[in-house]
């Protein structure tokens, strides 16, 4: 089975060459099919251009990268489009929920714009699965930061994608709602064999995944299997000091 996503040498530089930040320093890694992993590292460790490079939201400046098996380094805007309709599901840190949506609209958009007629059921079942059931008809404006969290996760989950990129998707939430968000996740790598890619801060959070990666300036420096929260917290302890 293809590796659900590979880099190799992925660079990515930001800047004019003579003053150029490399955000990403020819990282190689590859994220298992059907697993959950989790990027961690100091402020400006490059855990976010991973992320946007590896969905084809950025692209590298050099390197490739290959989406289950399929090189999308070079592909055209309306390939990496329908790649992020179809296969990819991506939690922003910043939510990006459509303001003039209703939740159970703003859920239903991935479908719509793939060209799929959203089923009112599926889109109740997995805004109730995140706790937002009684919540459908609210606007972004109505809900907290937190509730606001949920309907992007929502949002990213309803195409059920092949890999789901999320950058702090807990980092609104209250622990309750983080720990429901959690065992949602697990659920689907367990149970639907999806693959996840997430970046935390969180220590707790790292722990529920399979696996834990972490950069530094720009570089792949550790990689935990099935870590405690505890080891997780060192690790990050020494990199940050």
């Amino acid at each position: 089975m293809a590796n659900a996503v590979d880099l190799v040498e992925a660079t990515r530089r930001y800047g004019a060459p003579e003053t150029a930040v490399r955000a990403l320093d020819g990282v190689t890694i590859s994220f298992p099919a059907g697993s959950w992993t989790a990027v961690m590292g100091p402020s400006g460790s490059g855990k976010s251009t991973l992320l946007h490079c590896a969905a084809g939201l950025d692209r590298l400046t050099s390197g490739r990268v290959l989406l289950a098996g399929q090189e999308i380094t070079g592909a055209p805007d309306a390939v990496l489009t329908a790649l992020r309709r179809r296969t990819i599901g991506f939690v922003f840190q910043s939510f990006n929920l459509i303001g003039s949506l209703t939740a159970e609209q703003n859920v239903a958009l991935p479908l719509r714009l793939a060209g799929r007629r959203p089923s009112p059921e599926a889109v109740r079942e997995v805004l109730t699965s995140v706790g937002l059931g009684e919540r459908m008809r609210h606007r972004p404006r109505e809900m907290s930061g937190g509730q606001q969290q949920r309907v992007a996760i929502a949002r990213a989950m309803v195409t059920r994608p092949a890999v789901l990129f999320a950058d702090e998707p807990t980092g609104a939430l209250d622990s309750a709602s983080a720990r429901m968000v959690l065992t949602l996740l697990r659920g689907m790598v367990d149970a639907a064999g999806q693959s996840i890619v997430m970046v935390t801060h969180d220590p707790a959070v790292a722990a529920g995944a399979d696996a834990v990666v972490f950069l530094s300036d720009g570089r792949v420096v550790d990689r935990l299997l099935r870590p405690s929260a505890r080891e997780v917290a060192d690790r990050l302890a020494r990199l940050e000091g």
